[in-house]
């Protein structure tokens, strides 16, 4: 998700004219700091600190951080316990968090990293008010047993849930047949990019022959996000069936008909990824015969 959050700040659309905050409230800590070379603080704890005394959300700039490309960033502590107490202590602020209302102007975009976003989780109140979530997941067997069980919920966190896949595994068609929900877009395995956008030093071996890297595929996704949502729109509600791990089960889908979802066999070697048409905003049904988006 860090490298997600950074990789949108810096492809998003018009971003010259746009104040781009990447936020860590990950509970588990964070580790923009250590990635980039960054002191530990001005940051999330200072941010604390500062909002018992000034009530002005403009107070969250003064404590973040310059990263690469303009965008700024709200370092986390490396530790979970000092990260958890700064974010309850947000969460529970008498005005609210301040980042979704920093987020409230047109002219700012907020990328927070929320990590597993758990229930009971600190992060919850700040997801809750997302105008966009993104549910980030494997297309592993293991990876889609635990997305089927947290989508329900997070459609009900936000008018806009999105499923983003990452990496190789099942084909997005049999993904999204089988969680019952379309993806966004899928994000490639792209280790050279992922270390140049999160300031870690890449691998020695660079993949040559390829265009369609991770920098790619988050500008596409960019602007999926970016586009905005109609006033008629409404978004797909999950309903998540059998996965890979789980045993098979009907579901009633609108209209009373039940589906049975199909047993997964070996999971079949995946296509290069494809981007996905940026008109498309996630709440589309995905193309016949599709295998990687964005």
């Amino acid at each position: 998700m860090t490298t997600l959050a950074v990789a949108l700040a810096m492809t998003w659309p018009h971003a010259e004219s746009m104040r781009r905050l990447v936020a860590e409230v990950d509970p588990s800590g964070g580790d923009l700091a250590m990635r980039f070379g960054l002191p530990g603080s001005p940051g999330l704890v200072s941010l604390v600190a500062a909002a018992r005394r000034i009530h002005d959300p403009a107070v969250v700039w003064d404590h973040t951080q310059a990263l690469p490309g303009g965008a700024r960033a709200l370092v986390a502590p490396p530790g979970g316990t000092h990260a958890r107490a700064a974010l309850s202590t947000l969460a529970t602020a008498p005005d609210g968090p301040l980042l979704p209302v920093v987020a409230r102007d047109m002219d700012v975009v907020v990328f927070a990293d929320c990590g597993r976003v758990d229930p009971g989780s600190p992060a919850e109140a700040i997801a809750r008010r997302a105008d966009a979530l993104v549910l980030v997941t494997g297309t592993q067997g293991d990876d889609l047993a635990h997305a089927a069980v947290r989508l329900g919920d997070l459609a009900r966190w936000t008018p806009r849930p999105g499923l983003l896949l990452t990496g190789d595994g099942y084909p997005t068609v049999d993904v999204e047949r089988e969680l019952g929900i379309p993806a966004i877009g899928r994000l490639p395995h792209d280790p050279v990019a992922a270390a140049t956008l999160t300031g870690r030093r890449p691998p020695p071996a660079r993949r040559r022959g390829t265009n369609a890297g991770l920098a790619h595929h988050a500008a596409a996704l960019a602007r999926t996000l970016a586009e905005p949502v109609g006033p008629t729109a409404s978004p797909p509600v999950p309903m998540p069936a059998g996965v890979p791990g789980v045993p098979a089960q009907q579901v009633r889908r609108p209209g009373g008909v039940h589906i049975t979802p199909p047993a997964f066999g070996s999971p079949p070697p995946s296509a290069p990824p494809q981007v996905r048409d940026p008109r498309h905003n996630g709440q589309q049904p995905s193309t016949a015969g599709k295998e990687s988006p964005a």
